[in-house]
């Protein structure tokens, strides 16, 4: 089995709003497991959270995701994005309409990038910032 990368996000108490609400963008198999599944836990307050939650879609696509225990620090930031790239127009605009919309916000618009692909950048409902490439003709070399 060859090693994988994959993106795992940390929440504070929406982890299983958020994993859904990515299952209702990219489709597929959502997996979630609580603390209390495992009494990973000796706070009873965490007995709901997700301790692990696996989003794989049709295509291989992966992205993990839990809530973060209180005992733990949890302080959101922009130190880290989702990418998200090919060349199929229709599913990743579609995949774009849905992460922009509903709570979220356009950082950079989906459009012609000067290297020649479509690009964008938003961050969705839950604060996580995602890029959007799109795979297009080659930008000409400048002269």
């Amino acid at each position: 089995m060859p090693t994988v990368l994959n993106p795992y996000l940390g929440f504070r108490d929406n982890a299983r709003d958020a994993m859904t609400f990515y299952q209702s963008v990219f489709g597929g198999d959502l997996v979630l497991s609580s603390f209390g599944d495992f009494q990973a836990s000796q706070d009873p307050s965490e007995a709901d959270k997700i301790m692990h939650g696996m989003l794989t879609t049709d295509t291989g696509m992966v992205l993990m995701g839990a809530d973060t225990p209180n005992s733990m620090d949890y302080t959101p930031g922009n130190t880290i994005s989702v990418s998200l790239s090919g060349d199929d127009d229709a599913e990743l605009r579609g995949y774009w309409d849905k992460l922009s919309v509903d709570g979220g916000s356009v950082t950079v618009p989906l459009e012609q990038a000067p290297w020649g692909d479509t690009f964008g950048m938003c961050t969705d409902r839950f604060g996580v910032a995602w890029l959007v490439n799109i795979a297009g003709s080659q930008a000409a070399p400048a002269s």
